[in-house]
């Protein structure tokens, strides 16, 4: 990773919103991690679970990170239960410029409540 990648994960837009310099309508937090609903959502239920830990994709991860991607895990699915996502879900993380990652600070994008075979999503 580039220092220009760390600097901006440092200070990401998700970054802006766990310091509250931002708004955003959040969902769920704790000490590891932040969930918010997405400003341009996808599906009726569309939120994101972000790490407070500034890491920039899932390609920058270490073996030490493996516990804070398990909790992400179960939040997604648990915050996922709570939004009514019961017949199923899609969890995303997009990984580098070509999958389509426009913040590199790492996040999952969660989207249910409709068909998203029937979308082509």
């Amino acid at each position: 990773m580039s220092s220009f990648e760390k600097k901006v994960a440092a200070r990401s837009i998700f970054t802006e919103i766990i310091d509250r310099n931002l708004p955003a309508q959040i969902l769920y937090e704790d000490d590891l991690c932040i969930v918010i609903k997405d400003a341009h959502p996808q599906a009726p239920v569309h939120f994101l679970v972000i790490p407070k830990k500034p890491l920039v994709s899932l390609l920058e991860i270490k073996a030490e990170d493996v516990p804070l991607l398990g909790h992400l895990n179960y939040i997604a699915a648990k915050v996922a239960k709570q939004e009514g996502c019961n017949n199923g879900f899609r969890l995303i993380a997009n990984n580098g410029k070509q999958a389509g990652q426009t913040v590199f600070h790492l996040h999952y994008h969660v989207l249910g409540r409709k068909s998203l075979l029937e979308q082509g999503l």
